[in-house]
């Protein structure tokens, strides 16, 4: 027996060493060069042909933006046109045609124009006004027309016209010389919903007769409120308030009575809310932590739709055909670019029309990121979002970057971003940090940071590299800061004003002297001025001493720490200037700087080519002064 014992004691031995562990992904990962990263392809739009047949969708599938004809059998791209300068970005097929109305500015201006690509293939300017720009506000009922802004009349106010299908003639339907910015549009034209800034986060609304000209203000407190949908009956104006509470949630005014009542709220923001062309759906978005969670309900059934749930992804937008038969929707993730999907609604019955992931790249290899919390220098909890590597443990410490969002007011959300994929690809841990200040979590804490810009909000920055130097898995002696436009900003903060914290800083085209952005905002943004000046300062006023202080401009001698700066030359929202400036100054301390600029991208770079050099150049930067490895040799992708 004894002997038994022993031989199956041996042969269970000798079977767990015959066993085979299975590979981590850190030991499967492949490191992918930029130009594979950004060889996904990005797409987005989705309005529906009139035979439901075909969804016009935009894609930088030939390293610009252009626009096509996706196939809902097929799931096949037909190129629509052929731009290879401007990027082209689609709005709406025409009710009851194949034209198409498309949007285009100048290598990012942000002077946009509306064109009309007709059955021809004709591509027409419909808006030729000089330095003008024009928006698209929607379809006339009657579906003769369309609606549009425009500041050709006046450069700081935009007023509403209508065009004609027929001739492309317009008339203008409303004048606007009080700053008011119009929103929407009743289908029977009788009723304008106006809004008119207070401060950034505080909006005063206003429903405007066409009738007679006049003007009720809808909101009785001070609170952030936003104009979503006239009801197709004409009888109320949906909108979304934060009055009395920290979050934004669904009212709906009447017109007949003056009064108002509460139709939906959640435990987060509602940021927006809309009827389907035929009335049926009514569709809510959420900003819950970060992630859009998205409510259709069917107006008639008085339920929400049930849409269909995947692991691992969350439906971030969706759109309907006019007849209300069909939903597309765009699914992704931290850890995968979106693709696009096309419903059935009568059979619930779904199909994946793209798949937008680079074939070389294996999807294991992305990472998911995961939000955390963690106290600032003053107990304030801190929401951000982690984006850990495969290959980063406590035997193999990764080096890290404090990403910072735009705005100020922005927020750095659960979507893709190829970026920062990428740097977390080549062993960069990134904490994506919504400081005070940030949107998304409570009018509050998004309004902490007024008149503080530079002080708090940047402590909470260097709260989340103190929290990732905690981390079991980081390099706490190499931490980096990396953000762009108030990002930017706030990378220089961080290298002038706490010079020791950070190890490097990645300044994509970020404000550096506040006094002259501020007197330079460009004329279309006039309506909302006056708010911005009320959160950051006047610079015509006693406040430009401040805003002098935390200019990181006027201490750059401060800065020791190596610096790259990226900024395109079109920029109208942060001039040239300010980048130039930065690296003249901070260059005179013997820092090593680098600098990147772009002569054909404005604010933010759209071109694949442009965003390959500009993402390599940052890595290339780390890997020098925050890695410290030795240089690479020259990929083959960026000769």
């Amino acid at each position: 027996m004894k002997k038994l014992i022993l031989v199956l004691s041996i042969a269970i031995i000798w079977g767990c060493q015959e066993e085979k562990k299975e590979p981590s992904i850190a030991e499967t990962m492949k490191t992918y060069t930029i130009a594979q990263m950004m060889d996904n392809e990005a797409i987005g739009g989705g309005s529906f042909s009139p035979d439901n047949k075909k969804l016009l969708v935009h894609s930088n599938r030939t390293g610009i933006y252009n626009a096509y004809a996706l196939s809902i059998e097929s799931g096949e791209l037909e190129p629509l046109t052929q731009s290879d300068s401007s990027s082209v970005f689609t709005t709406s097929y025409f009710p009851n045609d194949d034209r198409i109305l498309l949007r285009k500015d100048n290598n990012g201006d942000e002077i946009y124009q509306i064109y009309l690509r007709d059955s021809l293939g004709t591509v027409t300017n419909l808006t030729p006004f000089p330095g003008a720009r024009a928006n698209f506000y929607g379809w006339s009922k009657d579906e003769k027309s369309f609606y549009f802004g425009s500041n050709k009349r006046n450069p700081q106010f935009t007023d509403v016209y209508k065009m004609n299908l027929e001739d492309f003639s317009h008339t203008l339907m409303y004048e606007n010389n009080e700053g008011y910015d119009v929103s929407e549009i009743s289908d029977d034209e009788k009723y304008l919903a106006l809004v008119k800034p207070v401060n950034t986060n505080d909006v005063d609304m206003f429903l405007y007769s066409t009738d007679d000209g006049e003007m009720t203000k809808i909101n009785e407190n001070q609170s952030s409120n936003s104009p979503q949908d006239f009801s197709k009956d004409g009888k109320y104006l949906y909108y979304t308030t934060d009055d009395g509470g920290e979050f934004s949630y669904l009212k709906r005014y009447s017109m007949a009575e003056g009064t108002s009542e509460k139709v939906l709220e959640k435990d987060w923001d509602i940021m927006g809310s809309y009827f389907t062309r035929s009335g049926k759906y009514r569709v809510s978005y959420v900003n819950d932590d970060g992630t859009n969670v998205i409510e259709v309900y069917d107006t008639e059934a008085k339920k929400n739709l049930e849409l269909p749930t995947f692991d691992g992804g969350a439906i971030t937008s969706v759109g309907f055909s006019k007849d209300d038969s069909a939903m597309r929707f765009y699914l992704g993730g931290s850890h995968t670019p979106s693709n696009l999907y096309h419903m059935d609604l009568a059979t619930k019955e779904y199909k994946k029309l793209t798949d937008v992931l680079n074939p070389e790249i294996q999807a294991q290899d992305l990472v998911h990121a995961e939000v955390i919390r963690y106290p600032s220098f003053d107990g304030v909890e801190i929401p951000a979002i982690y984006y850990k590597p495969h290959q980063a443990t406590a035997e193999n410490p990764a080096p890290a970057l404090v990403w910072v969002h735009g705005g100020p007011g922005g927020q750095s959300r659960m979507n893709y971003n190829s970026i920062i994929q990428y740097l977390v690809n080549h062993g960069y841990a990134v904490l994506a940090v919504n400081n005070r200040g940030s949107s998304g979590y409570g009018k509050t804490f998004f309004q902490m940071d007024d008149l503080n810009h530079g002080d708090k909000d940047l402590k909470d920055c260097v709260e989340g590299k103190n929290w990732l130097a905690t981390q079991s898995e980081i390099d706490g002696e190499k931490i980096g800061i990396i953000g762009g436009s108030y990002g930017g900003y706030m990378t220089m903060a961080a290298l002038t004003f706490t010079p020791e914290e950070f190890d490097v800083g990645v300044n994509i085209f970020g404000v550096t002297n506040w006094l002259r952005t501020l007197k330079s905002i460009p004329p279309w943004w006039e309506s909302f001025k006056d708010a911005l000046y009320k959160e950051l300062g006047d610079p015509y006023s006693a406040d430009s001493v401040r805003l002098r202080k935390i200019s990181p401009l006027f201490h750059a001698n401060k800065v020791t720490k190596p610096l790259i700066v990226l900024q395109g030359a079109q920029d109208p929202r942060v001039l040239q200037v300010e980048s130039d400036e930065i690296v003249a100054s901070v260059r005179q301390n013997g820092v090593p700087v680098e600098y990147v600029l772009f002569e054909d991208e404005g604010h933010g770079f759209v071109k694949k080519e442009n965003q390959i050099k500009a993402y390599g150049k940052i890595l290339e930067f780390l890997d020098m002064h925050l890695k410290q490895e030795v240089e690479k040799p020259i990929e083959e992708s960026d000769l």
